[in-house]
C-alpha cells in the first residue's frame, strides 16, 4: 500500500450539494416527470460556492470522491462539469441503470464498500436521509444546507430512486 493510499476519502454528492439544480426543478413537477430533460439541463447547473470551497479544502488532506444519484448515462456531462469547475479529480460512484431504490440505501452501501479500505473523513450531502442513514452506519457528515431545498428532488431520491 503506498502512502497515497494512507490518505482519508472526502465523499461529495453532486446536487444540491456542489451543482444547484433549481433551474430544471420544473421537469420534476410536471406529470409525468420529464427524467431525460432534467439530467440533460444538468451540465448549466451553477456551483455553490459553499460546496465547491469545502471539496477544493478536503482535497488538500483528502482523496475525493464523488458519489451521486445521477444515472450512469450522465457521466461524460458530470466529467465534464466537474472538470469545468476546477475540482479535484477523483473516482465518480453514479447509480447504475434501472437501480430504482433510495438514495440512503445506494449510497451507504457504496459508503461500506470505500470504508472498507479507507478511512471516509466526511460525507458532504443534501439529503437529509442519506446523511441519518450515514451517521447510522457510522460515517461523519457534513450536511449541505447550503442550496434551497427541493420536495421534487427529495422525493426523486427516497421514493422513486432516480437520482
Amino acid at each position: 500500500m503506498t502512502a497515497e493510499n494512507h490518505r482519508p476519502l472526502a465523499v461529495f454528492d453532486l446536487d444540491n450539494t456542489l451543482a444547484a439544480t433549481a433551474h430544471r426543478q420544473h421537469f420534476l413537477e410536471r406529470r409525468p416527470k420529464d427524467w431525460d430533460a432534467f439530467f440533460a439541463a444538468a451540465p448549466d447547473d451553477p456551483p455553490l460556492d459553499e460546496g465547491i470551497a469545502l471539496c477544493r479544502e478536503a482535497a488538500g488532506e483528502c482523496d475525493v470522491v464523488y458519489l451521486t444519484g445521477r444515472p450512469e448515462r450522465c457521466r461524460r456531462d458530470t466529467l465534464a462539469w466537474l472538470a469545468a469547475q476546477g475540482l479535484p479529480e477523483g473516482p465518480i460512484h453514479m447509480r447504475r441503470n434501472r437501480d430504482f431504490r433510495p438514495a440512503r440505501v445506494t449510497k451507504v452501501e457504496i459508503l461500506r464498500r470505500l470504508g472498507a479500505d479507507r478511512a471516509i473523513r466526511m460525507l458532504v450531502d443534501d439529503d437529509m436521509l442519506v446523511c441519518d442513514a450515514a451517521e447510522e452506519a457510522g460515517f461523519p457528515v457534513v450536511r449541505a444546507r447550503w442550496a434551497a431545498p427541493s420536495e421534487e428532488l427529495r422525493d426523486a431520491q427516497e421514493k422513486e430512486g432516480r437520482t
